[in-house]
């Protein structure tokens, strides 16, 4: 069992903080203004949202005394009739600066062309009905970004209530939804029986959506089988094979369009995308939604074969998951992680018709957060 020390000697205060000595014998400072904007009385048990402004204060915080009582700091400060009490476990725990921990910050899982055996499968029925089943699939789009459910209801209400599992329907310049298939007037090639290379959705968008729903509701064509394929695989492997055109693809913000006659969306994006621990979350790629590059030409010069090694990269056997979707099911997956297309098929032959939607990937890590842990708030 762990023991907590309490410090061994009085805390001593400087002239913007307080240093006080910890269980590890070190001392340790903490500034006024930081103590007092997280006295815990500043907070509202009912919105767990910070009640007290620092704005308000007409001068700088300053504590009047520091004293140790029992296993708690405890403080009174010059210009105010105010006491704060912070336990020492408290302290403890923020004694370094780092991040607080966050339970959907988990380590990807790349996977490869042979993964469509091993994609994580859900009842959609049994996720509405079970919120500890729902942490796992969540929980499997953070680490592997692409789960497949099963049992979809062949109705409109059936994939809104499948997103609304993860966050609201994040409405693009297509709208809440879109249909995939063919168009008498196309204004993407998905809305064609054409083949579909490998990309992201909604490169133009300055902030693309990040949960992508495709519910397949009939399928009975020849050909149009899908594509996928994990872009953190492929980028972590072209990051070791091609270290200077990884450089590029990583650091230099690059123009992507999407037009037709009532939108002009435009968006700068890098084509790999880090993050805050300089590992690589998702791409942003479509060959057919590039702008004209307004790079230095002498630049291009580098940039366009690195572009160009990575895309003819994305599309080896090693990396390409192949399958045909199914009636009932629906694919969901990570649009910044993910690049996904289709083979051509005969329109005449049969039925295809996908309804999709998407949601974001900030309120997919929060709704886990919700299912998985309390929070620091909670009464």
């Amino acid at each position: 069992m762990n023991v907590m020390t309490s410090p061994v000697a009085a805390p001593v205060l400087k002239d913007k903080g307080l240093e006080i000595i910890l269980s590890d014998g070190e001392s340790h400072y903490f500034n006024f203004h930081w103590l007092r904007d997280n006295c815990p009385s500043s907070f509202s048990a009912a919105t767990r949202e910070r009640s007290f402004d620092i704005f308000h204060l007409d001068a700088a915080p300053r504590a009047k005394t520091a004293e140790v009582a029992g296993d708690a700091l405890e403080l009174t400060w010059e210009a105010e009739d105010h006491v704060t009490r912070f336990p020492i476990a408290w302290l403890e725990a923020y004694k370094v600066p780092q991040r607080r921990p966050d339970p959907a910050d988990l380590p990807r899982k790349a996977w490869y062309g042979d993964h469509y055996p091993d994609v994580p499968r859900f009842s959609q029925p049994e996720l509405l009905a079970d919120e500890a089943l729902r942490a796992k699939w969540i929980e499997a789009m953070l680490v592997e970004g692409f789960t497949i459910l099963t049992d979809m209801p062949d109705s409109n209400a059936g994939l809104t209530e499948t997103a609304e599992m993860i966050g609201q329907v994040r409405p693009t310049f297509f709208g809440d939804y879109f249909d995939v298939k063919t168009h008498i007037n196309p204004t993407n090639t998905a809305y064609t029986a054409s083949a579909l290379e490998l990309h992201t959705d909604t490169p133009a968008e300055e902030h693309a959506p990040g949960v992508q729903f495709l519910h397949c509701r009939a399928n009975t064509v020849d050909g149009g089988n899908s594509l996928y394929a994990d872009g953190v695989a492929v980028a972590n492997d072209f990051r070791t094979r091609d270290p200077e055109g990884f450089k590029l693809l990583s650091e230099v913000p690059v123009p992507f369009f999407c037009e037709h006659d009532h939108y002009d969306m435009r968006s700068r994006q890098t084509i790999i995308e880090l993050d805050q621990h300089g590992e690589v979350s998702g791409l942003t790629i479509s060959q057919h939604m590039l702008d004209l590059s307004d790079l230095d030409q002498h630049m291009l010069d580098s940039w366009y074969p690195a572009f160009c090694r990575f895309g003819k990269m994305l599309q080896e056997e090693k990396y390409m998951m192949t399958f045909l979707m199914k009636a009932g099911e629906c694919m969901v997956f990570d649009n910044h992680r993910i690049v996904h297309g289709r083979a051509a098929y005969t329109a005449e032959s049969g039925d295809r018709y996908l309804r999709g939607c998407y949601t974001d990937r900030a309120e997919m890590r929060s709704t886990y957060r919700a299912l998985v842990s309390e929070g620091r708030f909670k009464a």
